[in-house]
């Protein structure tokens, strides 16, 4: 399984010279590549520490012994749609008492058996005691608005419906701590995660890789916010503004990126939150952008000199696929999967909210 983190590729702005046939081709092998069998939301047994982990009827609630260690497939009904998703349950997590939930979202042709192998999530929680949900965007994709992102988009999917009844669902199987719920999330997962901070209470803290704000925001409530981002993202600029992935929001499957630059993304949360003036450290390539706020909060940047669109540390990309989709490779400058849970350890939900 490769750890893609892109778009579809699109007929857009930045891509108007290459032809329809050539694209579809790359698409199918994009999917061949990413797709092996037993990946997706089909409710089949995934392997696991143990062995064959368990799968769930759609709707059905599993008591906490009935969740098996390691990884289990399952499905859930929202809006009409069966959902698939993927739980990660360690060994190390105790379930006499609450225990944290991180929601890791995939990047656009992802699914959630690809980011469970390709951004080390498992491993994070095996040493800290940690649940982890892995969902299954619909063909690939995660819906933001009706401009973005692909076909969820364009068919009026409601995903931020389906993650807070997941979130739900899970912890009324799991002893899930409700003052520890965070969302993380790469690209167009990013942009969901995002929208579900913007949208909804449920989580603690957001860790947001390669990804932007886009679309409508209100009135967000304070959240805890880390934001890692390569400064050399062609896919979701640091600079703000379409990428090259953008085919402003139009076709059958509409790709609309217009986030801000993100050092005053990240400004716009210190304001949010009411944080003071961030303290800046730079360590070779990596600068960091920190705030800290009232009620325990945090608001950091972390900007990669050198980096693209990709997930620190994670999984190498197949140098085929690579060079022919022109993907980044992972950064070896940090790990973004340690440094997000030790942030999201460290800014628990507030008493009170």
């Amino acid at each position: 399984m490769m750890p893609f983190t892109v778009f579809r590729p699109e007929v857009g702005r930045n891509r108007a010279g290459r032809s329809t046939a050539r694209l579809a081709g790359t698409l199918a092998l994009l999917l061949a590549l990413t797709a092996p069998a037993g990946c997706g939301p089909r409710r089949e047994q995934a392997d696991s520490p143990t062995g064959p982990a368990a799968s769930a009827p759609s709707g059905t609630a599993l008591p906490a012994s009935d969740v098996p260690v390691g990884s289990s497939t399952h499905t859930l009904t929202v809006d009409g749609r069966e959902r698939g998703y993927r739980l990660y349950r360690p060994a190390s997590a105790d379930l006499s008492g609450p225990v944290p939930l991180v929601v890791m979202l995939h990047g656009a042709a992802g699914t959630g058996e690809q980011a469970e192998q390709a951004y080390g999530w498992t491993g994070q929680a095996d040493r800290d005691g940690f649940l982890v949900l892995f969902p299954d965007g619909l063909n690939r994709a995660w819906a933001i608005g009706p401009q973005c992102c692909g076909a969820p988009a364009r068919d009026g999917v409601d995903d931020v419906a389906f993650i807070t009844e997941l979130v739900a669902t899970v912890g009324r199987e799991l002893p899930v701590d409700p003052s520890r719920r965070y969302v993380t999330g790469i690209s167009n997962g990013g942009l969901l995660a995002y929208k579900l901070v913007c949208d909804t209470t449920i989580f603690a803290a957001i860790g947001a890789v390669a990804s932007t704000l886009t679309g409508r925001c209100a009135d967000p409530k304070p959240v805890s916010v880390l934001h890692i981002h390569g400064q050399q993202d062609q896919t979701m600029p640091y600079g703000g503004g379409p990428g090259r992935r953008d085919n402003g929001g139009t076709g059958r499957n509409p790709v609309k990126i217009d986030g801000p630059p993100t050092p005053e993304l990240a400004a716009r949360w210190r304001s949010v939150d009411s944080c003071g003036a961030p303290k800046v450290t730079t360590d070779g390539p990596v600068t960091r952008s920190a705030a800290t706020c009232p009620q325990g909060r945090a608001v950091e940047l972390i900007t990669v000199a050198g980096a693209g669109h990709q997930w620190p540390g994670g999984r190498p990309n197949p140098p085929r696929a690579e060079k022919l989709l022109d993907l980044d490779p992972p950064s070896t400058a940090l790990n973004a999967t340690d440094t997000i849970w030790r942030f999201f350890a460290a800014h628990p939900q507030p008493s009170g909210g």
